[in-house]
C-alpha cells in the first residue's frame, strides 16, 4: 500500500485549499497500491480503456491526449506529481482520451472500490477530490481561451506560469525554479504550434529576459513581469484556502 511519501504532493495541495484532519491524512496515506515505473513515451491509459482504478502520479510529468483520424495529436492537459490523471474515470467508465508519460514517471493506483469507500466514509475528502476534477475542467476552459485569444509567445508564457503555480502548490517548485521535462514537440502539441515555431517562441522569451530554459530546467527571473506578459490570472487554479 501507499506510503506517506508518495501521497505527500496530493496532501500538500489539498491542505492548501482546505484543512485536513489527522484521520483524513491517514485515510489518504492508505489509498494507493504499489508504485510502478513508466518510461517516457509510455501510454498509461489508452482511449477506449475501461479502468477499474484511477492513476495517481507520484513523480514526473504526463499528459492527456486525443488523436485525430489523420494521426495528429493534441495534448489537452499536463499532469504533474500530486495529480490523479484520471480521477473522473470512476464515473466516466470508458475513456474518451489517453494519458502518456512525458518523462520517466512513477505512478500508483487507487482502486475505484477504495475511492468510493473513501468518499463515503470521509465526505469532506470526497468534496476535495471532486474539486480536483472541477479544476481539471477549469484548466481546459483556460487553455481554450489562451489558444483562441493569445499569441504564441504569451500562450507559452501562460503555460509556464500555470505549471509553476501548480508545482508550487504541491511543494515541488519555489523561488522561480521549476522543471518542465517536455520536448519542443510536446510543447507544440499543447500550444498548436510546430516544433520550429516553438523554438522561435522560446528564443523570443529568452531574448526578452522572461525565462531561462535549459535541459528542462526553467528559471523565472521576474514573476510579475512574466505573469503580466502571459495575462496570467491564477483564479482558475483555486489555490486559495476555502472551506469545501
Amino acid at each position: 500500500m501507499s506510503s506517506p511519501q508518495n501521497i505527500a504532493p496530493l496532501v500538500t495541495k489539498l491542505a492548501r485549499r482546505d484543512a485536513l484532519s489527522v484521520v483524513e491524512r491517514e485515510a489518504l496515506s492508505g489509498l494507493l497500491g504499489p508504485e510502478r515505473a513508466v518510461k517516457a513515451g509510455g501510454v498509461l491509459i489508452a482511449p477506449g480503456d475501461r479502468p477499474s482504478y484511477s492513476t495517481f502520479l507520484v513523480s514526473g510529468f504526463c499528459a492527456r491526449f486525443n488523436l485525430t483520424t489523420a494521426g495528429g495529436r493534441q495534448l489537452t492537459e499536463i499532469n504533474v506529481a500530486g495529480d490523479f490523471v484520471d480521477l473522473h474515470s470512476m464515473l466516466m467508465r470508458q475513456m474518451d482520451h489517453g494519458v502518456v508519460a512525458l518523462d520517466d514517471c512513477v505512478v500508483a493506483y487507487a482502486q475505484h472500490a477504495d475511492l468510493r469507500r473513501l468518499t463515503e466514509q470521509h465526505p469532506h475528502l470526497g468534496r476535495l477530490l471532486w474539486l480536483e476534477t472541477v479544476i481539471d475542467g477549469a484548466i481546459h476552459r483556460q487553455w481554450l481561451v489562451t489558444m483562441g485569444q493569445q499569441d504564441a509567445a504569451s500562450r507559452l508564457a501562460h503555460l509556464v506560469c500555470e505549471l509553476y503555480r501548480r508545482l508550487e502548490a504541491a511543494g515541488l517548485a519555489s523561488d522561480g525554479q521549476l522543471k518542465i521535462p517536455m520536448t519542443q514537440t510536446d510543447l507544440g502539441d499543447v500550444l498548436g504550434l510546430t516544433p520550429i515555431h516553438v523554438n522561435r517562441v522560446l528564443m523570443e522569451l529568452r531574448r526578452e529576459g522572461l525565462i531561462a530554459w535549459k535541459g528542462g530546467q526553467v528559471t523565472i527571473p521576474d514573476w510579475d513581469r512574466l505573469a503580466a506578459f502571459a495575462l496570467f490570472d491564477p483564479t482558475y487554479l483555486r489555490l486559495q484556502r476555502d472551506t469545501v
